[in-house]
């Protein structure tokens, strides 16, 4: 009658030892992890007292500690990092968009300081700073084996302060000179254009706070302008990425529902799952979007989850493949760590870490054609408009000129531009195949 009672008891008493056993067995393994990591801790300080003490010269207690903490997290992925107090500073001002400094997009091109563009109407612009052109010192100090992060810190700082740029250039025998005033810059993460009546552009170079907000206006005065939009070109080429919350955002801008992306790490709090929302304006017209081997990052997220809600045709070439995510921990000296805490996964539950996103249709980007002989004559060539008091054209006081003028830029971009010119045909194509009448 009461054998059930004790065979529960019984059991329960089991289960309570075998916790107890386990709990234990895990609070020795903590201890031993404990011991260790303060083994290792006591053979540090030991190290920090013998450089202080025996070092030729004077150390700087902070200074080594930095210097330590910062080649801890080398040890880690090359997204972790250790930020002083003026990198994090320095970061939060990037996301922000606006920042003292030239204006100079730079990237390092077989192990040399390349200039990729200047930006539109900034200092390095006004100075004729160019596209390819070698920057192999900033201040007299060379720039061989200077990382990017240090040249963008020397050429950045308050505004109307003075900065030199040594630069080679293709066709000049001898190194230019250029000392720059910097300025406020403030980088417009999306622009747009119309590249053919009913067919819209917007390119988004990088993921900053606003750029959601941005796309909307952008994308609702295409549609005010084509009355109809009929195919949208999104151009994600070269976006390094930025704000996990802002590619949610853009990607959202195109999908009613369905998951966008979610994480997953080694904690429970870094597992988290991000859904669209049906939007008040549908944005329901064709999408080709372009990415290249420079789309990395948020970018990725956008092109996956488009991709694999059959939202959008994905064109270019393999992205960079950078699937993790930084988190960053201000710490109280105002330092901060960027850690890496977890990995994105797309929709359809694929990790792009190191793969990247493969386009539905690869186009490899082609070189603009070089311009012939007499295309240069042409540009030497004095025309009317250069003539001192020439008459003005009427369709230019009308403002129809400046209608023609960026008709005539979008010809130009579509021209030495052969990925942006399939882009748009495919968008042509979609529409002549959705009007066709098959019987």
């Amino acid at each position: 009658m009461f054998s059930k009672p004790k065979k529960s008891v019984v059991l329960i008493l089991a289960v309570a030892l075998s916790l107890i056993a386990w709990n234990g067995l895990r609070a020795k393994q903590a201890a031993e992890s404990s011991s260790e990591i303060y083994q290792y801790l006591r053979l540090f300080s030991d190290v920090l007292n013998i450089v202080q003490d025996n070092y030729v010269e004077k150390t700087d207690s902070k200074k080594l500690m930095y210097g330590a903490i910062n080649g801890m997290l080398r040890e880690l992925d090359p997204h972790s990092s250790f930020m002083k107090p003026e990198d994090y500073k320095e970061l939060q001002i990037e996301t922000k968009g606006k920042f003292g400094g030239l204006g100079i997009e730079i990237t390092i091109r077989d192990g040399v300081l390349t200039v990729v563009a200047p930006l539109e109407d900034t200092p390095a612009d006004r100075a004729g700073v160019l596209a390819n052109d070698q920057i192999i010192k900033i201040d007299e100090e060379t720039t061989q084996d200077m990382s990017l992060m240090d040249a963008v810190q020397k050429m950045r700082g308050p505004k109307g302060t003075k900065v030199k740029l040594t630069i080679l250039r293709k066709g000049e025998k001898k190194p230019l000179e250029f000392e720059l005033t910097r300025a406020e810059i403030s980088i417009r993460s999306v622009r747009s254009r119309t590249l053919e009546a009913g067919f819209g552009y917007v390119r988004i170079s990088s993921f900053q706070s606003g750029t959601s907000n941005d796309l909307r206006k952008a994308l609702d005065q295409l549609e005010t302008d084509s009355h109809s939009l009929q195919g949208l070109v999104l151009d994600l080429r070269n976006d390094p990425g930025g704000l996990l919350d802002q590619a949610v955002e853009v990607s959202d801008e195109f999908l009613d529902d369905g998951l966008i992306v979610y994480t997953g790490g080694r904690l429970e709090n870094q597992q988290m799952r991000f859904e669209a929302h049906k939007n008040s304006k549908p944005r329901s017209y064709p999408i080709v979007v372009l990415v290249n081997a420079g789309s990395a990052s948020a970018s990725e997220i956008v092109a996956g989850a488009l991709q694999d809600h059959k939202r959008a045709i994905i064109l270019g070439e393999q992205t960079f493949g950078k699937g993790s995510v930084q988190t960053v921990i201000p710490l109280n000296d105002g330092s901060a760590v960027r850690l890496t805490t977890s990995l994105y996964y797309t929709p359809s539950g694929r990790s792009i870490q190191a793969k990247g996103i493969t386009p539905d249709i690869v186009v490899k980007r082609e070189a603009p054609e070089k311009e012939a002989e007499d295309g240069a004559d042409e540009v030497r060539r004095v025309r009317e408009r250069d003539l001192p008091r020439h008459m003005m054209n009427k369709k230019d006081e009308s403002g129809q000129g400046k209608q023609e003028t960026a008709q005539a830029e979008t010809q130009k971009l579509l021209d030495q531009d052969n990925q942006l010119r399939r882009a748009l045909d495919l968008l042509k194509s979609y529409k002549i195949m959705a009007q066709m009448q098959i019987k």
